[in-house]
């Protein structure tokens, strides 16, 4: 089976996050266990496992470390991935989320709606700069893509 069984987050180093950060979290870590496609793409020098993992989230030396197990604790794989290709659609993605936020207050529907689907777009260009990075290291659909961003955004803000 190649998908995630679990998913933990390395705080080491992170503020601690607040009460809507965890939230955010632990939402997106049960959305993603739910329902996930991970796979480690065929090597030709060597055996790739092949599910599921355990996934470690973690921030390391500003690098966004993936660090898989198998289900028997064994070390499956482990590579990093430079934040600088997130930074700025993170950086959107938390922008848009505050004044989606701000318009549930005090705006009516059809402006939330809009800004929701801004929301949505930003969300969708996250997991496809995702994917891209994640090319030759592990295969996601964007479903997956999409969780796994939600990660890396409340990671970045935690």
């Amino acid at each position: 089976m190649s998908k995630l069984l679990s998913v933990e987050i390395d705080e080491a180093g992170l503020a601690p996050p607040t009460p809507e950060i965890e939230q955010e979290r632990k939402v997106a870590i049960f959305d993603l266990l739910e329902d996930n496609s991970f796979a480690l793409p065929a090597r030709d020098d060597r055996t790739v496992p092949t599910g599921p993992f355990n996934l470690l989230l973690a921030i390391r030396e500003r690098r966004l470390v993936f660090d898989l197990t198998s289900e028997s604790g064994d070390k499956a794989a482990e590579f990093h991935l430079s934040l600088g290709p997130f930074r700025q659609v993170v950086k959107d993605y938390f922008q848009i989320c505050e004044s989606y936020f701000d318009a549930v207050k005090k705006m009516p529907p059809s402006q939330i709606e809009a800004i929701d689907m801004a929301r949505r777009g930003i969300h969708n260009e996250g997991a496809r700069v995702l994917q891209e990075r994640l090319e030759g290291k592990a295969e996601v659909d964007i479903d997956t893509a999409r969780r796994l961003f939600t990660l890396i955004c409340v990671l970045h803000w935690g």
